[in-house]
């Protein structure tokens, strides 16, 4: 795969739609072509604990970052036409699927979501002793310094993405 969009989101809370940061990797022949990344005003806007202490956003950090229907605006035409690829895709196209419901956006039919962490499963099998992006990217040769944020993620994504798919 040569030409992707690698996606990663962070979220407020324990509900899908509440994505307060994203990340964004655009790929084509193979070369990193556009970085994104956004803080996002979380729905519903508050801040679990155990979130929280994963990514380390809080409230204040989003208070001033514009919704997501505005940040999705930017990302959208950056994207067209491309494959999204996420380590452990499910949870973000869920995220973006959730996102899109509670602002009343028409979700569109033609994201197609690749996951690096099934694709990890395939490749390296039981060699590796998790399948976390971390230790993944770190077996594809990517320092993942700043995991949990999502630009740092989305980059570790593109990376795997590039060397396994």
């Amino acid at each position: 795969m040569t030409d992707f969009a690698a996606i990663d989101f962070e979220t407020a809370n324990g509900e899908r739609s509440s994505v307060c940061s994203v990340g964004v990797v655009v790929v084509r022949g193979g070369q990193v072509v556009d970085r994104i990344y956004h803080l996002i005003r979380p729905c519903p806007d508050y801040y679990s604990y155990w979130n929280t202490q994963v990514h380390g956003l809080t409230q204040t950090d989003t208070k001033e970052a514009p919704p997501f229907p505005t940040v999705w605006a930017d990302i959208a035409p950056r994207i067209a036409g491309l494959p999204i690829v996420a380590h452990n895709s499910p949870f973000d196209e869920s995220c973006l699927r959730a996102a899109f419901r509670i602002y009343g956006m028409d979700y569109p039919d033609d994201y197609e979501f690749h996951c690096t962490c099934r694709a990890s499963r395939r490749v390296f099998g039981r060699t590796l002793p998790n399948h976390q992006l971390h230790t993944v990217a770190a077996r594809c040769g990517y320092d993942l310094t700043h995991h949990h944020h999502a630009l740092a993620d989305a980059e570790a994504c593109a990376w795997i993405a590039r060397t396994i798919l």
